[in-house]
């Protein structure tokens, strides 16, 4: 095959693709991505969004969800494919750059020493690097000049959080769909992908034949579960625990999530405000 069949059998590939979120997918991923877009004012005018790029099924189902939407635009503003490189071996390096070039999405690849920096933390390793990749995006995407960064958190992750909230540190606090960053002046965190189910995402990246990273870290590569009480074996215990009570309960997911909805302050022990300040019931008992 010369590199002109090549091309064109990417270019077919990449429409069909295309053609799913328009079609096939529209309501369950284009929909509910746009819902969230509206309904929480995520993409406003003159905005500069970061569409920060894991490798995973999640974000970059999303990069190619905010391609859509750009088709659709009814005002300006720009974006930028971002993928930071945290100390991936060669195979995944190669695997996102790869999948970016099939799906066209034009990356910007940039390299930071997280891998290295928590491989011996033997405590909540998945927590600091999550936190240090926070921060490096933040940086990365000011530096390009934008205002936003986007992440690929669906609705699953969302109630998953609730949950492990309440199970583990014995406290109520959700998802935000969107976060004023309190390091980096002007700049915003943003997850579009607030409604969108996980297993529309899976169906959407199997119909297409689609390989995408999954956890790509060296406590992944060497072993299952490194550390069994970090926050990655907790959430897929929430996870599973949330399937066997969706036996019984099939509302569970919904109820989850409407549950950070219309909270009744008259009916919580006490609560923070946005300074953290706490108040207790009694003061306006």
């Amino acid at each position: 095959m010369d590199y002109q069949s090549v091309e064109m059998s990417i270019i077919e590939r990449r429409e069909q693709i295309e053609d799913s979120l328009r079609r096939r997918y529209k309501k369950d991923l284009f929909g509910r991505f746009t819902r969230a877009v509206v309904e929480f004012s995520l993409v406003e005018p003159n905005d500069h969004i970061a569409v920060c790029i894991s490798g995973g099924k999640d974000s970059m189902c999303m990069a190619k969800l905010f391609q859509e939407l750009k088709r659709h635009n009814k005002f300006p503003y720009e974006l930028s494919f971002l993928v930071m490189d945290p100390g991936y071996t060669e195979k995944n390096r190669r695997m996102i750059e790869s999948n970016a070039e099939l799906l066209g999405i034009p990356i910007t690849v940039f390299e930071t020493p997280i891998f290295n920096s928590v491989y011996n933390i033997e405590k909540s390793p998945c927590y600091l690097c999550a936190r240090m990749r926070r921060g490096y995006l933040y940086k990365k995407a000011k530096e390009l000049g934008c205002n936003k960064i986007a992440l690929g958190h669906h609705f699953d992750d969302v109630i998953e959080t609730i949950f492990m909230g309440m199970l583990y540190s014995g406290q109520f606090q959700g998802m935000m769909p969107k976060l004023r960053s309190r390091n980096y002046e002007g700049m915003e965190l943003i997850r579009p992908m607030y409604y969108v189910r996980e297993k529309d995402v899976e169906r959407w990246r199997d119909s297409n034949g689609l390989t995408f990273l999954r956890c790509a870290c060296r406590f992944t590569e060497e072993t299952q579960s490194r550390a069994t009480g970090d926050t990655e074996s907790k959430r897929l215990e929430v996870k599973r625990l949330i399937a066997e009570m969706k036996k019984t309960n099939p509302y569970i997911e919904s109820n989850l999530f409407r549950a950070m909805e219309k909270v009744p302050i008259t009916k919580v022990l006490s609560y923070t405000d946005a300074e953290g300040k706490l108040h207790s019931f009694l003061e306006e008992y």
